[in-house]
């Protein structure tokens, strides 16, 4: 099991990454401070552990929106392609009923382990309005309690300009298809 804590210098590299990261996208946070950012990341290291794992799997983690009611920043994975957390079934019983060729892990389970969620379907919509995300990959986002329980899982990418969402078996992963994560702080 991996130490959830980050040493002090790995935490003060990761916030001179995710600082100009901010300042070089600034159209993705318009009006957030990155400074209140920075002190809500330095007063909850496990979160800060968590983006270090969105950013050692070339998820690029950055700031994309503030929700005033809960007082949280939202970071997603704003990598071009989907991050290098790939070839994953969707969840832990989709990998358990692969009889042959079972991949790695699932995307739930690496998300849970990373202390992520995958982002919705809507909030994969928001990150395609920030730019042009998964042109050649595509990735897992959370499904549908109806849709999973008869084996399906969905899954998003961005092709001919425009945004699709499509289904395949829960069981299934592919080289090019990983997931994107949310964390809110």
């Amino acid at each position: 099991m991996k130490k959830k804590a980050l040493t002090p210098e790995q935490s003060e590299t990761l916030l001179k990454v995710l600082k100009a990261r901010f300042e070089k996208n600034i159209n993705r946070h318009k009006g957030l401070n990155w400074e209140k950012i920075q002190s809500k990341l330095e007063a909850a290291p496990e979160k800060l552990w968590s983006l270090n794992e969105m950013e050692e799997t070339e998820g690029e983690p950055d700031v994309v929106n503030y929700d005033k009611k809960t007082d949280e920043y939202i970071f997603f994975d704003c990598s071009p392609e989907s991050p290098k957390r790939r070839s994953l079934c969707y969840d832990y019983p989709a990998w358990e009923s692969r009889k042959a060729n079972k991949p790695e892990s699932n995307a739930i389970d690496k998300a849970s382990e990373m202390g992520i969620e995958l982002l919705t379907e809507e909030q994969y919509r928001q990150l395609q309005e920030l730019g042009k995300f998964d042109l050649k990959t595509s990735s897992w986002v959370k499904t549908p309690a109806d849709i999973r329980e008869l084996g399906g899982a969905i899954f998003c990418d961005r092709r001919y300009n425009t945004v699709f969402m499509y289904h395949n078996g829960a069981d299934s992963y592919y080289a090019a298809r990983g997931f994107r994560g949310v964390l809110k702080i």
